[in-house]
């Protein structure tokens, strides 16, 4: 039997818990992504492959699990509506990427290591 175990990848998520509940991961963290890069909440999902719904109570369920507002939106007139981050929302996608660029190189570096091990 053929070893598959160079077809092994690490996939991983990062997710903050208040209470027990999933307040904000890596999901969220593209669609606020998204959103900054967009500047409208309907192009975002759109890009994510999202519906509305489960979207907005996704966003709803972060703002009050964290206690800050994350998205500012403006409804749309004539030339449609935008959405873009507050404050606190740019500050918390900076904090993830910063965590996840600090520390993504090292665990997969560590999971290398294990993995060589299996190999051996």
């Amino acid at each position: 039997m053929k070893s598959k175990l160079s077809d092994i990848k690490l996939r991983y998520k990062i997710w903050i818990e208040i209470d027990g509940k999933g307040a904000f991961g890596d999901g969220k963290w593209e669609l606020l992504k998204a959103i900054d890069e967009t500047g409208s909440l309907k192009e975002a999902m759109e890009k994510l492959n999202l519906t509305y719904r489960k979207t907005w109570n996704n966003l709803q369920k972060m703002e009050e699990l964290l206690g800050v507002p994350l998205i500012q939106t403006n409804r749309g007139g004539t030339d449609g509506g935008s959405s873009c981050l507050t404050p606190e929302g740019k500050k918390i996608i900076t904090i993830f990427h910063k965590f996840h660029e600090k520390y993504d190189a090292e665990i997969n570096k560590e999971f290398e290591k294990i993995l060589s091990e299996l190999k051996a």
